[in-house]
């Protein structure tokens, strides 16, 4: 049996039933009350029967005043506890385990949200041209940062209730974990800030206290960039020492991706002028962190064609996440599993301008996932122009009726 296809057990005695993962991608397709609906469910139902063994969801808000864009799933009470129950089932229905990616945006807030930005440090987002997009952000207090961890644990705990099998905790990206971890982003000189240790601090008391208040057949795992890829940011070497902090707090899995919105590398985009792989962006880098790990790793980033996907798998890497690919054709997975050598076409954005042929890159995504959350077959040939000016139209929309919302 190919690799791709073998079973994987995870640390805590969880088995996954193949090695493919969905990762996960932003969908801006939440209900008006900012719960999953009718069309989050009907896409992930698409992902399940597409035969991943892994499926991890889009962003979850901790915070519903600190989105990572609008129309964003948020979960801090019981409130719609039912909706997310359905989205659990839907995920679930064909054998796949469902984790809940929990998240905060930190200092990458878009300004249009009109709620006030929050960072390790009062260093805002760097995009020549984009600077006015994200709200200027001030440093959390000490106190700010412990209500932060509980509202991650409070999250987790809900997300197991509703029937998730695992939670995955987002510090890759450029978001609020992430800010902690780069030295760009958190000049903080209190137990936050400084040594690496203390730039982890939040994230590892986040997963110990994680860890403890869910069972333990509930899975915990954590997103980590490999690098940022901006000079003097975190960089491999550090993220090998964070993964050794992690070999001591009962993680289930590591997903290893790449940069932040200054320097898209999950696009294959670099901003310190780093070269990466036309596929599998960071497989190098998590072979190296591999040497160090207790924990199975996964590695993210541009995999779209199954030799790609088996020789992932040939090193010490143990699980594959595949994002843009999936977007494209949700049943990837099961082609490959039949037997089919299908692959998808990369998205490619030849703008000389890099921040607005990732916005582009991005907007082209959204679109199939709204396609497939309608039910309807995937357009990935579509005009990055279009789908542009066509996300920013609904971008607008959806932020005016976030604004509205928040304000209740």
């Amino acid at each position: 049996m190919s690799k791709l296809f073998q079973p994987l057990r995870l640390p805590n005695g969880e088995v996954l039933r193949n090695r493919i993962a969905k990762a996960a991608m932003e969908e801006n397709l939440a209900d008006a009350d900012h719960a999953p609906g009718e069309a989050l469910i009907r896409l992930y139902r698409a992902w399940a029967e597409g035969g991943a063994g892994l499926i991890i969801t889009g962003n979850v808000m901790v915070d519903r005043h600190a989105l990572t864009g609008p129309a964003g799933v948020v979960l801090e009470s019981d409130r719609h506890l039912a909706r997310f129950a359905a989205w659990a089932d839907a995920c679930r229905s064909r054998g796949a385990q469902a984790w809940l990616q929990i998240n905060h945006p930190g200092r990458q807030l878009m300004a249009d949200l009109g709620q006030p930005a929050l960072g390790p440090s009062a260093v805002a987002v760097n995009i020549p041209g984009l600077e006015k997009l994200f709200a200027q952000p001030r440093a959390l207090s000490e106190a700010e940062i412990e209500e932060l961890i509980q509202r991650y644990v409070n999250t987790a705990m809900l997300a197991e209730r509703a029937g998730f099998s695992g939670v995955q905790i987002h510090a890759a990206h450029g978001y609020l974990f992430s800010q902690f971890l780069s030295p760009l982003a958190n000049r903080r000189t209190d137990q936050w800030g400084g040594s690496l240790e203390n730039r982890a601090r939040i994230l590892l008391r986040t997963v110990a206290a994680v860890r403890t208040l869910v069972s333990p057949q509930f899975c915990v795992a954590v997103k980590l960039n490999s690098a940022d890829f901006q000079r003097g940011g975190f960089d491999a070497d550090e993220a090998a020492a964070v993964v050794q902090l992690l070999n001591e707090q009962a993680v289930d899995l590591v997903e290893l991706s790449g940069g932040s919105y200054e320097s898209p590398a999950m696009q294959g985009q670099t901003r310190d002028g780093s070269s990466l792989a036309r596929e599998a962006y960071f497989l190098e880098f998590a072979e190296r962190i591999a040497a160090v790990a207790r924990m199975p790793l996964m590695v993210t980033g541009g995999i779209r064609r199954r030799a790609v996907a088996e020789q992932v798998l040939q090193g010490p890497v143990a699980m594959l996440g595949m994002a843009t690919a999936l977007a494209v054709d949700p049943a990837l997975p099961r082609r490959w599993q039949s037997g089919e050598d299908a692959g998808v076409e990369p998205i490619v954005v030849a703008w000389k301008n890099k921040a607005f042929a990732a916005a582009a890159t991005q907007s082209i995504v959204k679109k199939q996932l709204a396609l497939l959350s309608r039910g309807k077959p995937t357009r990935p040939r579509t005009s990055p122009l279009l789908a542009l000016l066509g996300n920013q139209l609904k971008t607008k929309r959806q932020s005016r009726e976030y604004r509205r919302w928040v304000s209740r």
